[in-house]
């Protein structure tokens, strides 16, 4: 009968030390989870930074991109204007005092040998 009731006591005691270790561990869940709502909003807070900052950038990036393809067909529309015949001709003509050929001053040569 003794032995009966100290196993009960001890059951009892073990019981409650169960119950206080099971009442620790959900505390301790619920302070874990109360830091991690603040962390999460940290998390969020920098990663928003982050994203704002690499959206500022793709603008600028963007607005570059623009320019740089302005400046693009600007430099091709230039390049087709000065390597006209017509421009190329007139330059030859009137500032280095070139004029066409003539058949008669076509010479033609012709080269024989070995090539090296």
């Amino acid at each position: 009968m003794i032995q009966n009731i100290i196993l009960l006591e001890l059951l009892v005691t073990r019981m409650k030390m169960i119950a206080k270790l099971k009442d620790f561990l959900f505390k301790v869940l619920i302070c874990l989870f109360v830091l991690a709502i603040p962390a999460m909003l940290c998390v969020y807070a920098v990663q928003a930074r982050q994203y704002t900052i690499l959206t500022k950038e793709v603008r600028e990036l963007e607005k570059k991109q623009e320019k740089l393809i302005e400046e693009n067909k600007k430099l091709v529309s230039d390049i087709a204007v000065l390597s006209s015949a017509d421009r190329i001709e007139k330059i030859a003509v009137e500032e280095l005092g070139m004029h066409k050929a003539e058949t008669e001053d076509i010479v033609r040569v012709e080269m024989t040998g070995e090539k090296k």
